[in-house]
């Protein structure tokens, strides 16, 4: 017994003053750099990497020891932030096996970080098992492959309204809905998500009342409230209410300078989801993108083949709710413009994940394109989408720019998107704290 603890504690000191492993250090040299911030790029420029970290930008950089990568023609910006998608929603082509699963969650983490995408918001539709089993945390922290998974915990919606989630409250009274925001508040989400719709008038409408005491109890625990809303009216109330952040675009009707100087004044934050409000009706129509292979990489198995099918097409077209939603997306792409004009937050967010048809990865590729054709240009898109979305989410200490001190996510480009938006797509490399972790989805 005492030889084995004098080995045991041998091993012990050994290993105790084993050198640390060395700190990897990257040098990207001769880049076009889209930093996040909203400038405009800039030609022939380093990045210096240690440990994960950026700790230099400029031209001219050396490092002994370093792992040089020679970035002439190539242009990187910062990783993508998705601050409204959906995990563990859809498995395949039809949802008939429960798609939360671990395996599956992990395998979707993996597809957003293919596309560029290494942060998201989940929007209110987790169950226990993320949380129980530590899930979330291992994905914040980084400890997981795939994109870092942030959450709004259990969504809210109305008394007998949609949607019919797993763990979705429907909170008949006030006293209800308070006892169960504490219960969500528990699981410290990064927002609380709140249903405040109709649903084209199919679904009762969440009380005004329940989402007062909702947005009131969630301020009481520093949490912030996101609400998935459609209509002008419901916006102006909201607002007034203290919602911090618009999950949606506003679609019935243009935005008018009342709301639009309060949510400056209260600084509340727009997510347009402009792809969601195009999915409902695109694929009617063979829009350009349905045979890129960066669209169909996306795809869950058997999605395509459903919607190039002629009988899904007719369907849609014939649909009641078929010009409604063309209208919509019209509206939202004027509002947007409108929003961000008047110089309120834009975040990038797309619902991707909520339904096969909203694909996950490609959606945030397509929204910075819907973006530009609001009228935005498409360093604003990309600002949307890197530096905006961590503003967003409270994570831009972290991550959104290309900016000493803030960690190594990073996309490596083929194509310049200040020149053409939709050169996001022609992704190289995808970079992870410094590590590379993706050639894209469309491998050699």
């Amino acid at each position: 017994m005492k030889n084995y603890l004098l080995l045991l504690l041998t091993l012990t000191c050994l290993l105790a003053f084993q050198p640390a492993p060395p700190v990897k250090t990257i040098l990207l040299k001769n880049i076009t750099l889209i930093d996040g911030n909203g400038g405009a790029p800039v030609e022939h420029t380093d990045i210096l990497i240690k440990g994960g970290i950026i700790v230099k930008v400029g031209p001219n950089q050396t490092a002994n020891g370093a792992t040089v990568i020679n970035g002439q023609g190539k242009t990187v910006m910062p990783a993508i932030i998705s601050s409204h998608v959906h995990i563990g929603m859809i498995q395949g082509n039809d949802n008939k096996t429960d798609p939360y699963t671990r395996k599956n969650i992990l395998s979707q983490l993996k597809k957003y970080t293919d596309y560029g995408v290494t942060n998201i918001l989940v929007m209110g539709s987790d169950e226990p098992m993320l949380f129980e089993t530590g899930l979330r945390d291992s994905a914040v922290n980084g400890l997981l492959p795939g994109a870092r998974l942030f959450s709004a915990g259990y969504g809210f919606a109305a008394f007998k309204g949609a949607p019919a989630m797993k763990k979705i409250y429907h909170p008949a009274t006030v006293a209800q809905a308070i006892r169960e925001m504490d219960s969500v508040a528990a699981l410290k989400p990064t927002v609380i998500k709140m249903w405040v719709d109709d649903f084209g008038g199919s679904s009762p409408k969440m009380d005004s009342a329940i989402y007062k005491a909702i947005i009131t109890r969630a301020h009481q625990h520093h949490i912030r409230v996101a609400a998935h809303l459609y209509y002008l009216a419901d916006a102006h109330r909201l607002v007034s209410n203290g919602l911090d952040i618009i999950a949606h675009s506003i679609r019935d009707q243009e935005i008018d300078a009342t709301l639009l100087q309060q949510m400056k004044t209260k600084g509340t934050i727009y997510i347009p989801t402009l792809s969601l409000d195009e999915y409902a009706y695109i694929y009617a129509r063979k829009p350009e993108w349905i045979d890129d292979p960066f669209f169909k990489a996306s795809l869950e198995p058997g999605t395509y083949e459903t919607i190039t099918s002629q009988t899904y097409q007719d369907n849609l077209k014939n649909s009641p709710s078929y010009q409604r939603n063309i209208h919509a997306f019209e509206t939202a792409l004027k509002n947007v413009k409108i929003i961000a004009d008047a110089g309120i937050l834009v975040a990038l967010g797309t619902d991707s994940g909520a339904q096969p048809v909203r694909t996950q990865g490609f959606s945030e590729h397509l929204e910075m394109e819907l973006l530009v054709q609001a009228g935005l240009t498409p360093l604003q898109a990309i600002t949307i989408a890197t530096s905006n979305a961590a503003k967003a989410l409270k994570i831009n200490d972290q991550y959104g720019t290309i900016s000493v001190g803030k960690t190594a996510d990073f996309i490596i480009l083929d194509g310049n998107p200040a020149q053409d938006i939709k050169n996001t797509r022609k992704i190289s490399a995808v970079y992870k704290a410094g590590i590379e972790v993706s050639k894209g989805p469309l491998l050699p």
